[in-house]
């Protein structure tokens, strides 16, 4: 064939544009396109090799090279794959969109790069070259041609292309890059490397570079004519399970998170079916400094046929779970064009789904067969779990399960399941008190009546808690109870005789409950006597549709404001301060210290602290 100069299909200019600077966030994309199209190309090779083995000629093994000059500016692709023949070097490079350039850019522009299948439907990974590149130049050989049937195929990424026969006795492709001014980086074996080892280290091929080595004399490396594998070229996740030893497992953990401590659990499947993907994820045995950082992604890889496609696959794994490291590989997943933002499809959903379900399943193993293993885990990040219960619906009951808390009867590892259990005859709620820190809420009054008739409380001291509360209302059918709202009835566990003994104190009460009523009627929207104090003189609770007290101060704390609504005040009308109310002088002074002092103990703060010590020394001094 005489050299043909031929035109692209018309806007080819824009088309060429759109790709070299809007499909890709950086330039370094274009070795990882070229690599995997090589690597395509071997694969058609083997797979029509099945029937016609000479097509392999007198090369039956398959590789890529990835070659540089300095002083011709030239990065050079090659495999010894399948190759071209010249009509199929016009079809297939000459052609960007086989389904009408047009409709190509109008899902560039009109659905701002939405579309999934755009890679496969347009081929523009080969025209990534034209990032770096202002010329290309590709020679081919279908495999089984003669030498004579080889093929030069060049274009400047115009608006025409040129294609020629030339003489070539290797079967396989070379495409030449010819680097434009300012792209010199990429002219080092180093720069190279680094990106073939980022994007390409797992794929099945050796890719081969020249080897670097030291000249003493000119103090400097120099290429030489071997050529040795800067890539892997295995896949850990690919193998079978039998043939991987735990420390290989932990080993490669190591390498993808860079935390030299072993994972504390992982969990390595194959998932077949109309979604066919690899998973190797582990959760890690501590949590990393940026753990509460919810912008902050980079725990699961993504790999399209072990090709590397992104570092924080965050579709593809809950944010909750955002502490989880690991592989994903699917070999059909839909990208968009630049092959860095996953599309929300239909595939997506389910890798997601299924993912989420195995490493509960791995949690669920260790909470049930490695108890102090788990232990250790909860104080990581049971705090980050515990967002999973508003974000992840369909797996609410299986997080509630995986919950730890501490309680009245331990200081901390106690589950749901475990509170049910140890549920008293005739108790119907699972009690519990949120407080900033353990020592507060294990020694709240509003406590007292449960330590007195052996009911536990779950102690929530973790500021993720409020928010679990406001998703999270009953478990196994036992609703989940604060026992600082509302008034408190135990039902069946609190006697005729208890109950008879709190009606009449309250009537006999009624006096000095109007005057404290009065002396605190701008800081408590009720006071009324109670059954739930033992010890104490007093607490404060909220009504039950309001917001609690502690999470008003988380509110405060993070600068938002919290609606207004005023406490009640309980008072336990057999105390001997409640007592001395009755008649004393000072009563005011006496309302507003109990008062104060019920605020305290539950955790709040004293809007007048120096009012309240005034207060006190009046007494002191009074005697």
């Amino acid at each position: 064939m005489e050299k043909q100069t031929l035109s692209f299909q018309a806007e080819v200019k824009q088309i060429l544009h759109l790709v070299t600077h809007s499909l890709y966030s950086n330039k370094e994309i274009f070795l990882r396109e070229l690599v995997s199209n090589a690597s395509d190309a071997c694969d058609k090779l083997r797979f029509e090799a099945l029937d016609k083995a000479e097509l392999y000629e007198d090369a039956p093994n398959l590789e890529i090279r990835v070659g540089y000059d300095e002083q011709a500016k030239t990065i050079t692709i090659s495999d010894n794959g399948i190759g071209m023949s010249a009509e199929e070097a016009v079809a297939h490079l000459g052609t960007i969109a086989k389904s009408g350039t047009r409709e190509f850019m109008a899902r560039l522009e009109g659905e701002q790069k939405k579309d999934a299948n755009l890679i496969g439907q347009f081929g523009v990974g080969f025209y990534s070259g034209f990032i770096v590149a202002d010329r290309i130049t590709v020679e081919t050989r279908r495999a089984g041609a003669a030498a004579a049937e080889g093929v030069r195929w060049s274009s400047g990424g115009t608006g025409d292309f040129e294609v020629e026969t030339i003489e070539r006795a290797r079967r396989g492709t070379d495409v030449i890059l010819h680097l434009r001014e300012g792209e010199e980086e990429f002219l080092s074996a180093w720069k190279l490397k680094s990106i073939i080892g980022k994007y390409s280290d797992h794929i099945s091929l050796p890719v081969l570079m020249q080897k670097q080595s030291w000249d003493e004399e000119k103090s400097a490396q120099v290429t030489t004519d071997e050529w040795e594998a800067v890539n892997k070229a295995a896949a850990l996740w690919t193998r079978a399970k039998s043939d991987i030893t735990d420390a290989q497992y932990q080993e490669f953990y190591k390498q993808i998170s860079y935390d030299q401590e072993a994972p504390l659990a992982y969990t390595h499947n194959r998932v077949e079916g109309r979604t066919e993907y690899t998973q190797l994820l582990y959760v890690p045995a501590k949590a990393p400094f940026d753990l509460w950082n919810r912008d902050k992604r980079g725990g699961v890889k993504l790999y399209v046929k072990r090709v590397f496609i992104m570092d924080d696959a965050e579709a593809l794994m809950p944010v909750y779970l955002r502490f989880v490291k690991g592989v994903i590989d699917s070999a059909d997943l839909p990208l968009n064009v630049s092959r860095e933002l996953l599309q929300e499809s239909r595939d997506v959903k389910a890798i997601r789904e299924g993912c989420t379900k195995r490493v509960l399943a791995m949690l669920e193993d260790v909470a049930e067969n490695q108890k102090d293993k788990y232990a250790e885990f909860w104080k990581q990040f049971g705090s980050v779990l515990k967002e999973g219960i508003g974000e992840d619906h369909a797996n609410r009951e299986r997080l509630a399960k995986l919950y730890r808390f501490a309680s009245t009867q331990a200081d901390e590892g106690v589950s749901f399941e475990d509170y049910v259990k140890r549920m008293k005859e005739g108790q119907e709620a699972i009690y519990y008190v949120t407080a900033d820190t353990l020592a507060t809420a294990r020694n709240s009054p509003q406590l007292e009546i449960f330590r007195k008739k052996g009911i536990e409380v779950l102690l929530l001291v973790d500021r993720v808690d409020e928010w679990m509360l406001s998703h999270l209302y009953e478990f196994d059918g036992k609703p989940l109870t604060s026992v600082a709202k509302g008034g408190v009835d135990l039902g069946s566990l609190q006697d005729e005789e208890e109950k008879k003994a709190a009606e009449a104190a309250a009537e006999a009460f009624k006096p000095v409950l109007e005057r404290l009523k009065t002396a605190l009627k701008d800081r408590a929207k009720d006071v009324r006597t109670t059954a739930r104090l033992v010890d104490s003189p007093a607490c404060v609770v909220v009504d039950e549709g309001d917001m609690s007290a502690h999470l008003a101060r988380m509110l405060k704390q993070a600068g938002q404001t919290a609606p207004k609504s005023l406490p009640i005040l309980e008072v336990n009308a057999e105390h001997a301060l409640v007592k001395r109310l009755d008649g004393d002088a000072r009563f005011d002074d006496l309302a507003q210290i109990l008062f104060d002092q019920a605020l305290l103990a539950e955790g709040g703060q004293l809007e007048d602290p120096a009012a309240y010590v005034q207060r006190v020394n009046r007494l002191l001094t009074t005697g």
